[in-house]
């Protein structure tokens, strides 16, 4: 039996807050900020935001890493955050991310009529998220309240490591039983992400508008003069650039002329490693 290279998209892997839910992504950045205040500690949104894609304890670890960050807790402890800090700060995250998640649930507009579209093209909708699997299961709850109910679901620590290593969407393939990762198509709007869908072979896509790097509700990022928003856009692909997306496009609403793009790209032979 010879190898034949895939000719179209099998699935595609979806990210969550910031990509098909909760547009501007204010879900875990609203909680971190409350989670360190608890703690006598001052992180500003922009702060917050700044590892988001990661998983919760290693995106807290890394705060606590910023020397402005440790020097704050410094002040109020005497000393900079170890492990065993860090694994407080994120149990009293873990509560309040339950008890928070559903003020943040509302589905991207677009998203399912994207998602419906990709349905249509033969696509299997697998995701993860850097949410555990206990917040995840409530995130999961409230979409299909909302008339979104993908195939498969993968919470960061669900697997040995989570983004920006290949293993949550690596499992969306085997749990689809997908033939080929060049025949996925990651879509995330945090360079963490794509960097897991690019080292696990596949295609990516990164949305620039509705997520963590544009940081703003869709009201907001609607009301943008033109030019203000074209200048978002070159910065925040600024910021993509490292993890080599693929594509930039603002939101999943754009998803499907992509995925009819890739789908050309794939018959003439092309493949994700080697674009």
């Amino acid at each position: 039996m010879h190898y034949k290279q895939p000719t179209h998209l099998q699935a595609a892997i979806l990210d969550w807050a910031g990509t098909v839910v909760d547009f501007g992504s204010f879900a875990p950045t609203q909680i971190f900020v409350e989670a360190f205040a608890e703690f006598g500690v001052a992180v500003s949104l922009e702060e917050a935001r700044g590892p988001m894609g990661m998983g919760k304890w290693d995106h807290i670890r890394t705060l606590c890493d910023i020397p402005a960050i440790a020097e704050r807790y410094r002040a109020a402890f005497g000393r900079t955050p170890t492990d065993d800090d860090v694994t407080a700060i994120y149990e009293r995250f873990m509560p309040l991310q339950i008890e928070k998640i559903g003020l943040h649930s509302a589905l991207i507009p677009g998203a399912l009529d994207a998602i419906a579209t990709l349905r249509d093209k033969g696509l299997k909708i697998g995701t993860c998220s850097g949410y555990p699997a206990v917040v995840m299961a409530k995130v999961v709850e409230l979409a299909r309240e909302n008339g979104y109910q993908p195939d498969h679901v993968v919470a960061t620590d669900e697997v040995p490591n989570g983004r920006p290593y290949p293993a949550q969407s690596l499992a969306n393939v085997i749990a689809l039983g997908i033939n080929d990762v060049a025949a996925c198509v990651k879509v995330d709007d945090t360079w963490p992400g794509i960097l897991e869908g690019r080292s696990a072979g596949m295609w990516t896509v990164a949305l620039t508008c509705s997520g963590n790097a544009l940081g703003l509700t869709y009201e907001q990022f609607k009301a943008l003069p033109k030019d203000k928003l074209d200048q978002e856009r070159a910065r925040i692909g600024q910021m993509f650039e490292a993890s080599r997306p693929h594509y930039l496009i603002d939101t999943i609403a754009e998803l499907p002329a992509v995925i009819d793009d890739i789908n050309k790209r794939l018959a003439r032979g092309e493949t994700p490693q080697g674009a």
